[in-house]
């Protein structure tokens, strides 16, 4: 609850190893919708203490509560204000003391043979700090094309894209009303650099799609006559569409299995909102 009342920022403190995993949780809660970032405690006490402020939070981890750069920070956190979260095993630790929130790790000892190299510690406070962020996630109703949102160079990101991302729209989506002539329909889509147009009725529903390849066949069997049609006489009546809130990723495979290079997007009530080209899924990285 103090995270998610938090502010500003989460900063996660520790030396040595447990600075380790305080970097992969700040990466962590970044990721997933909680602005954070990590602290050096040495270099907090030599001016990097200037990011901290009253309306941040810290999480320090140290397994003995004792980590001397850590313990010379408590005063001055306390002088400011900013709420404190410990991760330590010790309870009664100078830390834990200073602390708002205590979150006790459990590790009373180390998996190391010599009881010295921190593993054991780190490994609870990596999965405590985790648990933490994935709850967190859950209190901000944090969806997965909010994660997409933060992951655009990741693969894990494209693959969470939603069609209404990356369709055509606006003037790049061309739209023509029935009883439009082939001839009128051509400008608009050459005018958008579209490959083809969807067509609707009075009240804005998908009645067909005018593609490249319908031009082609109708140029081929009809000739130059067909310019003067109205579009729906020449369009493909009544084609496959998809919702603007499905996964990219899903468009992909409708339109491979089809073997279709263009597919309206429609809302719930089967209006024209967009249109995807497989060039766009390229684009995106999608495919």
């Amino acid at each position: 609850r103090l995270m998610a009342l938090c502010r500003n920022r989460v900063i996660l403190t520790g030396m040595g190893k447990p600075g380790l995993i305080a970097r992969k949780l700040a990466a962590t809660l970044a990721s997933t919708g909680t602005p954070s970032l990590y602290l050096h405690p040495a270099e907090a006490v030599h001016g990097d203490l200037g990011m901290v402020t009253a309306r941040d939070l810290i999480i320090a981890i140290s397994q003995s509560g004792e980590t001397e750069e850590i313990v010379r920070l408590l005063p001055i956190l306390k002088k400011k204000g900013t709420p404190l979260i410990a991760m330590t095993s010790m309870p009664k630790s100078t830390l834990a003391k200073y602390a708002d929130v205590v979150l006790d790790l459990g590790v009373t000892r180390e998996a190391c043979p010599l009881n010295l190299a921190p593993s054991a510690s780190t490994t609870a406070s990596l999965a405590m700090g985790d648990a933490l962020a994935l709850t967190l996630l859950k209190i901000k109703k944090f969806r997965p094309e909010d994660f997409a949102k933060l992951h655009p160079g990741g693969s894990l990101g494209k693959k969470l894209l939603r069609v209404e991302d990356i369709m055509r729209k606006g003037k790049a989506n061309p739209v023509v009303r029935t009883g439009t002539s082939v001839r009128r329909a051509l400008l608009r889509i050459t005018a958008a650099r579209a490959g083809s147009c969807t067509i609707v009725d009075r009240k804005g529903r998908l009645a067909g799609i005018f593609t490249d390849g319908d031009l082609r066949r109708h140029l081929r069997e009809k000739g130059e006559g067909i310019l003067n049609l109205a579009i729906e006489k020449v369009a493909t009546l009544k084609p496959r569409v998809i919702g603007k809130n499905r996964l990219a990723e899903e468009a992909f495979h409708v339109m491979e299995s089809l073997r279709i290079d263009e597919i309206p997007v429609v809302d719930d009530r089967s209006r024209v909102v967009g249109l995807l080209d497989v060039q766009d899924l390229m684009r995106a990285g999608v495919v």
